[in-house]
């Protein structure tokens, strides 16, 4: 069996960026961007007021006092959005508004709170610095600098920089649309009160689910019966349909899993198929069409962690972001563990991962069985166990992928 790391590399590898395409800023939100944006224009394109107050020469003001404050004489007031008729010369002052452009001849701001008004004259009882509560223009964004970079999210900061730029549009990377094909003939709806032998399809549920919060879209298809042309019948609607085929269950060695052996007589490329990892040993990862398809396994833990560790980067990729890994830190697990023996196998352990006094704890979620779901809802970590480790003592550290963090590599 190919190892984990293996596994990953080869599909890392064969899955490629979707297409850019031109995007308006209100349907921009958490995509990727496709390339680096610079600024053409600055922002704010003109010095400005930071406040209402007063525009006047930091000079005049350089000597004043409470007992003899600068007496300057009002010219006029310039509103935002209008252009000042004065300039500011010595002993006079402009009535300013947030905004609005600053008079020629005047470097600073005196706020209206600071100043006495009698008439048409103010009176300053304090020093005002050069540049006090004046805006530059370029100070937040000058011309050439990048406002945007290739790969990453684009969140509202990022649209709202755009937008001061002046753009309408950016260049992204689409979502990936997921055909999600659950199958097996004991399975039945979540509203449907099984019958014997009979459970309810929690996975369609819980995979979309995942693949709307990876970023991507998914596409359930109806339940796909335990029948070899059913399945090649799904398969073929999926490739045409979607960017990228998810199949959950059928794909071990039983009489009735026909996921594998439909795929390769559909000239499917297989990278692999079965990983030496526990759950989800019966992975298997393929190229129809030019699609991927991720032959995922049936027990609920398998499928949910299999989408987190194989599914989620490679759809990252596709979707153009930069980063495509969950942080990665060190843990301690709070009791011991172990299993019966050696197994040449990777095990991923849910945990709940927690920080005391400066060290991160991770503390199992229950028994490991790859059909407790509600041990993931307890989860926040996969704690990661080599292959050779048959046994960890209380205290052992451990890696750990933190599933509720975002990428930060």
């Amino acid at each position: 069996m190919i190892t984990y790391g293996k596994a990953l590399e080869q599909v890392l590898s064969a899955v490629a960026r979707l297409p850019s395409f031109r995007v308006s800023l209100a349907d921009a939100l958490g995509l990727a961007a496709a390339a680096d944006v610079l600024a053409d224009e600055p922002v704010p394109p003109f010095t400005n007021s930071a406040m209402d107050g007063f525009a006047v020469r930091s000079a005049d003001c350089a000597g004043a006092s409470s007992e003899r404050p600068a007496h300057l004489r009002v010219l006029a007031e310039v509103w935002a959005g209008r252009v000042a008729a004065y300039r500011v010369d010595r002993g006079t002052a402009v009535r300013i508004m947030t905004g609005a452009p600053v008079p020629e001849g005047a470097d600073a701001i005196v706020p209206i709170e600071s100043a006495s008004v009698t008439g048409e004259w103010i009176d300053v009882p304090r020093p005002v610095r050069p540049g006090a509560n004046i805006r530059l223009a370029g100070e937040d964004i000058e011309v050439g600098a990048r406002v945007v970079e290739a790969g990453s999210t684009l969140r509202p900061a990022e649209i709202g920089v755009l937008a001061a730029t002046g753009r309408v549009e950016v260049l992204a990377v689409p979502r990936a649309r997921i055909a999600v094909l659950t199958t097996g003939d004991e399975l039945v709806d979540a509203s449907d009160v099984p019958g014997p032998g009979q459970i309810r399809d929690a996975n369609v549920h819980s995979v979309c689910a995942q693949t709307a919060a990876f970023g991507a879209v998914a596409i359930p298809f109806p339940r796909v019966p335990d029948r070899r042309d059913a399945v090649e019948g799904a398969l073929r609607e999926a490739a045409a349909a979607a960017d990228v085929i998810v199949t959950n269950g059928g794909i071990s060695m039983g009489d009735s899993d026909f996921v594998k052996m439909v795929l390769d007589d559909l000239g499917a490329q297989r990278s692999f198929w079965r990983v030496a990892q526990k759950p989800g040993g019966p992975l298997g990862f393929w190229i129809l069409d030019g699609k991927p398809v991720f032959g995922i396994p049936g027990n609920p833990v398998a499928a949910m962690v299999m989408m987190e560790e194989y599914v989620r980067p490679a759809l990252r990729k596709m979707m153009g972001y930069s980063k495509l890994y969950r942080p990665e830190h060190e843990g301690v697990l709070d009791r011991a563990w172990s299993k019966t023996m050696p197994d040449g196998r990777l095990q991923f352990l849910r945990v709940l991962a927690r920080e005391h006094e400066g060290t991160l704890h991770a503390a199992l979620t229950g028994p490991q069985g790859s059909g407790i779901l509600s041990s993931m809802t307890r989860a926040n970590a996969l704690a990661l166990v080599p292959e050779d480790v048959t046994a960890l003592p209380q205290g052992s550290r451990v890696p750990l992928h933190m599933t509720e963090q975002p990428e930060d590599h």
